[in-house]
């Protein structure tokens, strides 16, 4: 071979070298960034950063566990707060998709011992946040401002003590007595006229899907959702006694400063209760672009991206967001994003997906004194160069 042959056969991978050369280094800055942002002597993060399937970063920060000094992996299992929501929606449709729901209908033809709300609620409007649900307000004011005034029809739950009821660490209801009591919330609003969050909306949907398949939200998921896409180490937590393997371990800053517990007794899900980790939560991003859910996956996934109602959440403002089945759906600068964040009692939680770029910006955070926010925005700048 000749020198000239021989330049030509090495060239492409002298070439994909510096490619990768170049990749790494980026990551390399990033990852840097990641550590300042994430001190690795206090509680901390897990981060995935993907594009197109591939790990650009794959990694823990901080500590998991504080008591016993364990450093955070990408391996840690985190409770997913609110991001749990689109999950639930994913049951719900797929329940649809069987034939088993018509998401048109009025709630109540498929749940038992509603209140007689005086008008439909679709199961569409649920899912979309439009049906006029309340949220936790509803059953206790407990750490609400003095001068916050509930809801009408409130239920205002007080402890055995004669304290307002405290939702999370410290008063206690079974899922069951929580469902019963979620079961007697009025409306708010009529439905279909504003987008309004309810958490109480999406336990409604857990129980649908249990009042419909005879399953609980956590054994539907994981036969139809979890199973099908591998999710190994992902489940809806609704035992609050359980052992969890490689579970991240919630901590927050106490008035002076210093690092406590922040773990909750609440084990209601549907609204939240999802816990997994990045690998897994790549396999969930990649089968939006590889579908592999439902009778018809191509058609079915688009279903799921269409906004659940035409009303905006944010209606005044000039670059609507819109909420389809557990996701924001925003034009941003750096292009489409679908996107939506979580937090609860140890969990701060971050999920944005750029379908242009198939990228995915994942921060899972168990300490809810850090600035999540402030991390996955460090990650869109360095990605988008901006």
């Amino acid at each position: 071979m000749n020198n000239f042959n021989r330049l030509i056969f090495i060239l492409p991978f002298f070439i994909l070298q510096m490619d990768a050369f170049a990749s790494s280094a980026k990551s390399i800055s990033l990852d840097n960034t990641l550590r300042t942002l994430i001190p690795a002597d206090e509680p901390g993060c897990s981060v995935g950063v993907f594009e197109n399937g591939n790990a650009l970063i794959k990694n823990g920060y901080g500590l998991a566990n504080a008591e016993l000094n364990v450093a955070m992996s990408d391996h840690n299992v985190h409770r997913m707060a609110s991001v749990s929501k689109q999950f639930t929606a994913m049951a719900v449709r797929l329940l649809a998709d069987e034939g088993k729901i018509d998401l048109n209908k009025d709630i109540s033809t498929y749940v038992t011992n509603l209140p007689m709300y005086g008008t439909k609620v679709s199961i569409e409007s649920i899912i979309g946040h439009t049906a006029g649900m309340g949220d936790y307000d509803l059953i206790s004011t407990y750490d609400y401002p003095d001068d916050f005034k509930a809801e009408k029809g409130a239920l205002n739950l007080k402890a055995v003590s004669g304290h307002p009821f405290r939702i999370g660490n410290e008063d206690y209801l079974s899922v069951s007595e929580f469902h019963d009591v979620v079961k007697t919330l009025p409306l708010i609003l009529p439905p279909e006229t504003e987008w309004r969050y309810s958490n109480m909306g999406y336990i409604i949907l857990a129980i649908l899907v249990e009042e419909v398949s005879g399953l609980t939200l956590r054994e539907y998921a994981d036969k139809h959702i979890f199973k099908p896409l591998e999710m190994n180490n992902t489940f809806f937590a609704d035992d609050a006694n359980e052992l969890v393997n490689n579970r991240a371990y919630g901590y927050t800053k106490d008035n002076d400063g210093n690092y406590i517990n922040n773990m909750t007794n609440l084990f209601v899900v549907g609204d939240g209760g999802l816990h997994t980790n990045i690998s897994d939560m790549q396999k969930w991003d990649a089968q939006f672009y590889a579908p592999k859910l439902g009778k018809n996956p191509t058609a079915f996934i688009q279903a799921f991206m269409q906004p659940n109602s035409s009303l905006a959440v944010n209606p005044v403002n000039e670059n609507e967001t819109h909420y389809a089945n557990g996701q924001f759906i925003s034009n941003s600068e750096n292009g489409l994003v679908v996107h939506h964040s979580g937090g609860w009692l140890g969990a701060r939680i971050i999920y944005r997906r750029y379908p242009d770029r198939q990228f995915m910006n994942l921060v899972m955070c168990s300490n809810t004194s850090i600035d999540d926010r402030k991390i996955a925005d460090a990650i869109d700048k360095w990605y988008f160069g901006e």
